[in-house]
């Protein structure tokens, strides 16, 4: 298979809900294996810096809080062209501005996703600073992984559980 695929969680684990992307691609990787082809990234809030990722990626799928105004826990999914107008509807932090910018820039450079699909996760709280995902959101981090999964195999790509716990995903060197 000629796809390379990023698996991308975006946001900020000191802040609440705000880490909610970045929990579930730890839990992904915690949890399931994955083909060569797939790069499951703690993208923090790199913002700019995860461009080179996505140009070279043919498949892109994104976790991430977003503020839809819906109730606290609301899974919402949007696909493809309409992914950028969410990432940047209602700015929660600086993260999401770096990330529409992301998008941009690939589309500007011809280098952009065959397909792009953001998890958005409606968050509880953002201000909590030091506090972890809130009851509400981690009781649907399962749900949310099942969700991924089901897209990645749309996409091709099987999974395997793993039988050990893996490494502990670092996040994004900016070294390489």
């Amino acid at each position: 298979m000629s796809h390379h695929i990023l698996v991308l969680g975006i946001g900020n684990v000191l802040w609440a809900d705000e880490g909610f992307g970045v929990r579930c691609v730890e839990a992904l990787h915690q949890h399931y294996e994955f083909p060569e082809y797939v790069t499951v990234m703690d993208g923090g809030t790199q913002g700019l810096y995860l461009l080179q990722h996505v140009q070279t990626a043919s498949h892109v799928l994104i976790f991430d809080a977003i503020d839809y105004g819906l109730e606290p826990g609301t899974l919402k999914i949007v696909r493809n062209d309409e992914v950028p107008q969410f990432m940047g509807a209602k700015k929660m932090s600086l993260h999401q501005v770096g990330f529409q910018e992301t998008l941009a820039a690939a589309q500007l450079t011809g280098r952009y996703p065959e397909h792009l699909t953001l998890i958005g996760m409606q968050p509880e709280e953002l201000e909590d600073y030091g506090g972890g995902l809130t009851a509400i959101i981690q009781a649907q981090v399962p749900k949310v992984l099942d969700t991924g999964l089901a897209e990645l195999l749309s996409w091709g790509v099987s999974h395997v559980s793993r039988t050990q716990t893996a490494e502990h995903l670092s996040p994004l060197c900016l070294s390489d």
